[in-house]
């Protein structure tokens, strides 16, 4: 009877899905296509660059060292990116990324947030979040790397002479040269 019910419960579970047009694979793309998720993207960094704040005379507000004022004016993020395409997390970017038609756009957006997260190194204020954004999300960026590169350079540059002579014979022939 176990048998029975396994049965009749797989077969109400195909036909369920063949009536609502869900892949028994994974569920349906939210994008078909790359220019469709780049309009997104591209609404999504318009988004985080904010509204210029004017004075009532028309003018840029400016703050005190003369850079313009923008209300709404955000960092871009990887989970804000995933957020704005309507994905429930940073995974989906990814695996969108291995879709070779959805690469290329993923690939440049990635590098977008990278270029942003990378100019907040310099700002003294936003340096350690960006340190910290950069090794994780990207994968160049990864501190243990940037050591062992420095010591791969380092032993490259350093060049080692072996001229003790490894025999007794060779040092008193050695030493009778330089007599």
């Amino acid at each position: 009877m176990a048998n029975t019910r396994k049965s009749s419960t797989t077969a109400k579970t195909a036909k369920a899905s063949s009536t609502t047009g869900k892949s028994k694979c994974g569920k349906k793309l939210k994008y078909t296509t790359a220019e469709e998720m780049q309009q997104v993207i591209d609404e999504y960094f318009d988004d985080c660059k904010g509204n210029l704040l004017y004075l009532p005379n028309g003018k840029p507000c400016l703050d005190k060292f003369g850079y313009p004022i923008y209300d709404g004016k955000r960092q871009p993020t990887m989970s804000g990116l995933a957020f704005a395409l309507g994905f429930n997390s940073r995974q989906s970017i990814l695996n969108y990324q291995n879709r070779p038609e959805f690469e290329e756009v993923i690939k440049r957006a990635k590098l977008r947030l990278e270029m942003y997260t990378e100019e907040r190194l310099f700002d003294k204020d936003g340096s350690n979040g960006a340190k910290f954004s950069l090794m994780n999300n990207f994968p160049n960026w990864n501190e243990a790397s940037t050591k062992e590169a420095a010591a791969i350079a380092a032993a490259a540059a350093v060049k080692i002479i072996c001229d003790i002579p490894s025999t007794p014979t060779a040092v008193l022939a050695a030493a009778e040269i330089q007599q």
